[in-house]
């Protein structure tokens, strides 16, 4: 018989370009990997952890909140 693991309490909680929430893990993992996992393009946005903008190879942990914007482009 297979022991369970242990679910967290915790989870990263993401906010999508259109204002949505989901709650993911688990972490660590990079903002690039996460991007592209929820199906975004990463040169396509641009992404905040805890409140402060971030490259694509900046780790989120399951603590943190990540909001994903997206770049307007236009002319």
């Amino acid at each position: 018989m297979h022991k369970a693991l242990p679910v967290p309490d915790y989870c990263m909680k993401i906010i999508l370009p259109d204002k949505s929430c989901r709650d993911a893990g688990p972490g660590p993992v990079t903002v690039e990997t996460l991007v592209r996992d929820l199906g975004f393009d990463p040169v396509g946005v641009i992404v905040a952890r805890n409140g402060t903008l971030v490259t694509e190879d900046a780790v989120v942990e399951n603590t943190d909140e990540v909001r994903i914007i997206r770049i307007a482009h236009g002319g």
